[in-house]
């Protein structure tokens, strides 16, 4: 058992990164005590460095206690480029024996081969977890992940602005957000905070209102898109009235789900649809802690927000494959996730470990939790969104019909799927 918890500083020199690849779970599988190592690379999902060395040590100390002959090793990874170095990793037969991915990274190393299922892991306790928590790291019917946290979003709303517009019950549905919007421009309020910004993530935008309206991204075979279909054009439709009408800031279109120095930040705008705790506790700063209101996901045809499960996935290259899948086994019980939700703010995944969320405006999110839905995973993700991001700007921009905007993104996401 080492003393410290071992951090990778970015950027990386190549140096650097070499060793570090070659210190990972797909070297030696004993260290110099005759003991199985497991490698894991962890991100900084607990901010507080001091909060994180002190889980992560716990976690280290407990595991190695219950389990003699494993030497689990924890290496601190950034965010920063942390796609491209797993990818380099993989590719060269190196890589952690287990990494943190979340379900729209996973496809792509499933398709590659570099990832073992660990339906072994879940199995026995998959009843005890959210009702999305194993589904969002799956594909194609094999889990790939073992869930360990889940995050969540939901609807805020500034209550300050929705009184000046006389409006007493906070818009729930499209229809009542349509219904609000021309008494809040009257107010000299605009309705609806959203990101248009070709930088920002669909699942925090578009995605939500695609699949309020019944809609998905993906056909069921992953071979092809559907978001040009009739559920895809009532959301883009939705999106381009408000626009139109002024219910939505212009500022829109550079915004990347930012609150702060943006129109929700400072209290222009009567709600957003997509907001996580993080977010609102910003929110709250600037409109004071009366003001904000944390609702449910809105309801188009449906009622659906966004939120996602965070797992440990293993190695296909592991040469300590029953090990790893041992301290999986090990996360995924009620204490390590009930510390790690503490640690974190996040909730955890399983239905039977104590939320240990301490502040009172994130937990007013949980609530949204049933309503949380994954995303659709797919190798050609975040191509197909980078395309669909700059459709939608053309759409608010004037330059395209939703119909046209869609049937294009379309044509070329499933050129794409094709190749």
């Amino acid at each position: 058992m080492k003393s410290t918890v071992r951090r990778i500083a970015a950027p990386l020199t190549a140096l650097v990164l070499a060793a570090a690849l070659s210190s990972c779970g797909g070297g030696d599988d004993t260290n110099s005590a005759g003991k199985k190592t497991v490698t894991l690379w962890m991100y900084p999902v607990i901010a507080d460095q001091a909060a994180s060395d002190t889980y992560w040590k716990k976690v280290e100390t407990d595991f190695e206690a219950a389990n003699t002959g494993i030497d689990l090793n924890i290496e601190a990874q950034p965010w920063d480029k942390r796609d491209e170095k797993l990818a380099t990793a993989f590719a060269g037969g190196k890589g952690p024996d287990v990494v943190l991915l979340i379900p729209d990274q996973i496809p792509q190393y499933v398709k590659n081969g570099s990832l073992e299922p660990v339906d072994d892991v879940v199995t026995p306790d998959k009843d005890k977890f959210l009702p999305n928590a194993i589904p969002g790291l799956t594909v194609e019917g094999k889990v790939y992940g073992a869930p360990i946290y889940h995050t969540v979003t939901t609807t805020i709303y500034n209550k300050t602005v929705l009184t000046k517009a006389g409006i007493t019950k906070p818009p729930a549905t499209w229809d009542e957000i349509k219904a609000a919007a021309p008494k809040l421009k009257a107010a000299g309020f605009t309705t609806l905070d959203y990101s248009a910004s070709t930088e920002s993530t669909l699942n925090l935008s578009f995605y939500p209102l695609l699949w309020q309206a019944g809609g998905k991204v993906f056909a069921d075979d992953g071979k092809s898109v559907t978001f040009d279909q009739a559920p895809g054009l009532e959301a883009l439709t939705f999106l381009k009235t408000l626009w139109d009408d002024g219910a939505i800031p212009k500022t829109a279109l550079n915004n990347g789900n930012a609150i702060e120095n943006q129109p929700i930040g400072k209290g222009t705008v009567a709600m957003g649809f997509t907001a996580t705790p993080a977010n609102a506790a910003t929110a709250a700063k600037g409109w004071g802690d009366a003001n904000i209101e944390v609702g449910a996901p809105l309801t188009g045809a449906k009622q659906v927000g966004y939120g996602i499960p965070g797992g440990l996935s293993v190695n296909a290259g592991s040469k300590n494959l029953a090990e790893a899948k041992k301290f999986l086994s090990f996360m995924i019980q009620p204490p390590q996730l009930q510390a790690l939700s503490k640690a974190t703010g996040y909730f955890t995944p399983r239905t039977d470990a104590k939320v240990e969320v301490t502040d009172p405006l994130t937990l007013k999110f949980g609530p949204a939790l049933q309503y949380a839905f994954p995303g659709e995973p797919n190798p050609a993700a975040r191509q197909i969104m980078s395309l669909l991001s700059v459709e939608i700007q053309a759409v608010l921009t004037g330059k395209k019909t939703p119909q046209q905007a869609l049937g294009d993104a379309a044509k070329q996401a499933n050129d794409l799927l094709k190749r």
